[in-house]
């Protein structure tokens, strides 16, 4: 186990420098009818607010606004994609100003929409799969999170022929990191994502596994662990299972911040929390809110 020191979760976006005892918590808040999860829950705009408000009270460190569902279904347009996205990012800027933005896209031109609003980062799923959307985390100095996937948005998900899968998924964030960094994107507001789509169930279970060697890579590692398939079928449960697939995702959280990652992406956000607090304090980057000695 790496010494993890006291500035392990010391980051920067948009000129705020951001330190915590433990890693982030990332609240999920979906603008979509079509989430795997929430099912449209926070489709519209005052159930979206309630939601931050919630994630907000308990914890949150950066609300993540998407507008676009990961998988394959409906088009959903540029236009469309703003109109989803941009009041929530404008609210949550007026009522919640301490409080990262970070909206999921992929399109430069919903980058930049948030960005001009107060969007924070820039939580891009596809690898840059819109290359100029650097351009635009630079222009900003917006943060910007890397990820490996090895197909293009939103297309019907196939496994790819690992030789390693954390071999390649370090290889290829860890590139697209340099190049951020390159195109003049802050580098202390860039992280990588540990996990990542077109992988299976036994790849999901590896990448968790084995944390450190994506944290050794020198960046800041994102975890999106929350509820997602590998999960499910882990532990031969179905989406309705809420409880239980909680235990799951929280089990793999704690590993994978033990490990040293820097912020999980999450759909129960208090639960997260109070997990990331213990494992901080394991880890001996936070101090117990109370701490007596008995001697018998």
């Amino acid at each position: 186990m790496q010494d993890l020191g006291a500035s392990a979760f010391d980051l920067a976006f948009r000129g705020r420098r951001v330190v915590r005892d433990r890693a982030l918590v990332m609240a999920i808040v979906n603008r979509t009818p079509d989430s795997f999860y929430d099912r449209g829950a926070t489709f519209e705009e005052d159930a979206a607010k309630t939601a931050v408000e919630r994630a907000v009270a308990e914890g949150a460190d950066v609300i993540d606004i998407g507008g676009v569902t990961a998988s394959p279904g409906a088009e959903v347009d540029t236009d469309e994609e703003i109109r989803r996205v941009l009041p929530t990012v404008e609210w949550v800027k007026a009522t919640y100003p301490d409080v990262l933005i970070s909206v999921d896209t992929w399109r430069h031109e919903v980058a930049d929409a948030v960005c001009r609003a107060g969007a924070d980062i820039i939580n891009d799923a596809w690898g840059a799969a819109d290359p100029e959307i650097l351009d635009v985390a630079a222009t900003y100095s917006a943060g910007y999170i890397c990820t490996h996937s090895p197909r293009t948005p939103r297309s019907v998900p196939v496994r790819s022929d690992y030789e390693d899968v954390v071999r390649d998924v370090v290889t290829s964030t860890v590139r697209l990191a340099e190049l951020a960094e390159s195109r003049g994107v802050p580098r202390a507001g860039i992280l990588i994502d540990g996990t990542g789509y077109g992988k299976n169930t036994t790849d999901h279970l590896t990448l968790v596994a084995r944390t450190e060697e994506i944290v050794a890579a020198g960046w800041p590692v994102l975890m999106a662990l929350s509820n997602k398939t590998f999960v499910r079928e882990s532990l031969d449960l179905d989406v309705a299972d809420r409880d239980e697939l909680l235990t799951g995702t929280l089990a793999a959280t704690a590993l994978a911040a033990r490990a040293g990652a820097a912020m999980f992406r999450v759909h129960q956000t208090l639960q997260t929390r109070r997990t990331l607090e213990m494992v901080a304090c394991i880890n001996g980057t936070r101090t117990p809110a109370r701490a007596q000695e008995w001697i018998s």
